[in-house]
């Protein structure tokens, strides 16, 4: 008698590089992890690489970048608010967004594998959903989707934006107030461009001249990586060279180059971690015989700063203490780099996720720390010594209020003249006489804000 027994259905195919796209969204998601940190991993674990590998990162980060976008979108094809769709079903909802709206992914296979992703992860029933879905948003090309979904520009500029750029509708009004209505929509739309690897030799270690890429234009340490994998690079490797944003770079310089009255020997990066900006430091002070500190709170980013800093001369040592009450004697340095946490409201190109877990309430909560910060290392520089204060945001609240604040808090201090120490950036001029301003849609760096004080 025959077998009638049911067969197990087959289980669905699913594409490698979409479950791995769905994995680091999860981790985005659930860990908090950043995108760009662990990715790599994720790729490796699926064994992907070249064309793959870029097509993860490119569906990935932009799905990212683009989710308030895609979530307006969404929100249009469901007949209940997002929120009640499953996590892991509007996961794969956005990546077949980004692929229908984005890429040059064809309809069929954007929808058929996000299908079949959700099929394997989640079930039957939700594929079917799923599917309905994404078939609608076929309805519309992105042009199209924003005219329906995004605030008419001329009643709320700030809400189109918000929608048409993906930013959140706060962070729009605090770039706004930043960079000018003139320019808000060059900046948000550089926010949203994949940025550029850019790798920094390490005067004394290394010359730009060995490293891959084109000559960065306002540094005269780095280089644009054309293709491949800077750990490749045999001075990335061997810790000679880095990957640094030119902007972190032109900081590094600032810092170095400010004036200073009488002696020039000891330095203090405050806020040290990962490291970057304290590997240049200690190569520039070690051409100058000067010795470097550098000073972070956190255990875990105090141990990356000493793999940054492993075989550098000009190097005085690593210390883990709170830079708002750093163990130092007043007075012991000659000058001291500030480069405070902040939101990060700078950096978006690199860090896509960092728009969607920052509030505005840590604005108020991070400017707190920056005036403690600022505050500290000014009672750390001697008389005559110089303080650089630099955030990786444009926001004015962390910027020019709180370089104010701490001036207006003290008579022994005064803000010093930096823009002649960027001679070759040209439209960097901060918000206060005297302060400096990069900005990604015109210097093609992050959003670094600079301000120099000086001890009397």
């Amino acid at each position: 008698m025959a077998d009638r027994r049911r067969r197990p259905a087959p289980r669905p195919r699913v594409d490698p590089p979409r479950a791995a796209a769905l994995e680091v969204l999860k981790a985005v998601r659930v860990d908090g992890a950043y995108t760009n940190l662990v990715l790599p991993s994720v790729l490796a674990q699926h064994g992907l690489a070249g064309r793959d590998a870029a097509f993860v990162t490119e569906l990935v980060s932009g799905t990212i970048r683009l989710q308030g976008t895609y979530d307006a979108v969404l929100a249009a094809c469901i007949d209940r608010p997002l929120a009640k769709v499953e996590a892991k079903v509007l996961d794969a909802l956005r990546l077949g967004a980004h692929q229908l709206l984005s890429m040059r992914v064809p309809a069929h296979a954007a929808i058929s594998t996000t299908v079949d992703l959700v099929r394997a992860k989640v079930g039957a029933g939700a594929a079917g959903f799923a599917n309905a879905v994404l078939r609608k948003v076929t309805a519309h090309d992105l042009d199209g989707w924003l005219a329906l979904v995004a605030p008419d520009p001329a009643t709320d500029p700030h809400g189109h934006a918000a929608i048409a750029f993906s930013h959140p509708a706060w962070v729009v009004t605090d770039l706004a107030r930043a960079v000018g209505e003139a320019e808000l929509a060059a900046l948000l739309a550089a926010d949203n461009e994949p940025p550029r690897v850019t790798l920094v030799a390490r005067p004394g270690r290394a010359t730009r001249a060995e490293l891959p890429g084109e000559p960065t234009p306002w540094s005269p340490y780095g280089v644009v990586l054309e293709g491949g994998d800077p750990g490749a690079v045999p001075a990335v490797a061997e810790g000679r060279a880095g990957v640094q944003d030119e902007g972190s770079q032109l900081v590094a310089e600032v810092a170095a180059a400010a004036p200073v009255e009488g002696r020039d020997e000891r330095w203090l990066d405050l806020c040290a971690g990962p490291g970057g900006k304290a590997a240049l430091l200690a190569a520039l002070a070690a051409a100058r015989g000067a010795r470097l500190v550098a000073g972070e709170r956190q255990a875990h980013r105090a141990r990356l700063v000493a793999r940054s800093l492993r075989g550098a001369d000009g190097v005085a040592g690593v210390v883990t203490a709170d830079g708002t009450r750093a163990p130092f004697r007043p007075g012991a340095f000659d000058r001291v780099l500030v480069d405070a946490p902040c939101t990060g409201l700078g950096a978006l190109r690199r860090r896509p996720e960092a728009r969607w877990r920052r509030r505005p309430a840590d604005v108020t909560e991070l400017a707190d720390l920056q005036r403690a910060l600022l505050g500290s290392a000014l009672d750390l520089v001697r008389p005559g010594g110089v303080v650089l204060y630099a955030t990786c945001s444009p926001v004015l609240a962390e910027t020019a209020d709180v370089v104010r604040d701490v001036l207006g808090g003290r008579d022994d201090v005064r803000l010093e003249d930096a823009s002649g120490l960027l001679p070759q950036v040209p439209d960097a001029a901060g918000p206060l006489e005297g302060t400096l301003q990069l900005w990604p849609h015109r210097h093609g760096t992050d959003a670094m804000f600079l301000a120099l004080l000086r001890r009397s």
